[in-house]
């Protein structure tokens, strides 16, 4: 898969820069201008690397990366901030962060600490679980819990929740789905997509989550993100 990043920064312009810049490397982005949405999204613990900026709306960069931790979410964190003096950098690199980068950046300078962090997180522990509200995917034992009840899939049910899992609140079209689940497989279609999100539906609507799957009218799907 596509290595997934959160870009957190509370300046239009510069979250849009940088969607653009990762996207054009082959990443794919999830973009939060606030530090709530930021915490609400990382805590998924969905992603391979967050950008965070320090000075955001809500909640600071620095606690952000404070309650992460606390969580146990282990997510690789690049701070990013116009404050360049030591002290601020030692205060983050002591509650976790795995880098500090100080406005303004080259994007060459910053891409490449992206590819470090990716790099060591290739090497550590593989997440293995995805959390989203009550939802947990286990991808070690390929299992997934509801509110800590089960919730029995077959395989390709299993690889469908879990991609859409994998970046909650995206919307996937057919043709993503079809290509991270199904692979190369020529016999399969876009409409399997949708027989498979229907049969998905009716085990979650079984232990009380029938609406976490939705549709996209002329998009696609997506998992919900309103479970907090």
């Amino acid at each position: 898969m596509r290595p997934q990043i959160l870009v957190v920064d509370d300046e239009p312009g510069v979250r849009k820069a940088l969607d653009r810049g990762l996207r054009a490397e082959g990443m794919d982005v999830a973009l939060a201008a606030d530090g709530p949405t930021a915490l609400r999204l990382a805590r998924t613990g969905s992603f391979d690397a967050i950008l965070l900026d320090i000075m955001i709306p809500g909640l600071s960069g620095y606690r952000v990366l404070q309650e992460l931790r606390a969580a146990g979410i282990t997510t690789p964190v690049l701070l990013v901030s116009a404050k360049d003096g030591e002290v601020d950098q030692a205060d983050g690199l002591d509650l976790g962060a795995d880098g500090y980068l100080v406005k303004p950046f080259s994007f060459v300078v910053l891409l490449a600490q992206v590819r470090a962090l990716l790099r060591r997180a290739a090497a550590g522990a593989v997440r293995t679980r995805i959390l989203v509200g009550p939802l947990t995917v286990d991808r070690a034992s390929r299992t997934v819990r509801y509110d800590d009840v089960g919730v029995p899939l077959s395989p390709r049910e299993y690889r469908l929740l879990e991609a859409l899992a994998s970046r909650p609140g995206t919307v996937w079209t057919k043709q993503e789905l079809l290509t991270e689940v199904w692979g190369d497989e020529q016999a399969a279609t876009r409409n399997v997509v949708e027989v498979y999100v229907g049969y998905l539906r009716r085990k979650l609507a079984a232990v009380g989550a029938g609406d976490l799957v939705r549709t996209v009218r002329g998009h696609g799907y997506q998992l919900g993100d309103a479970l907090r």
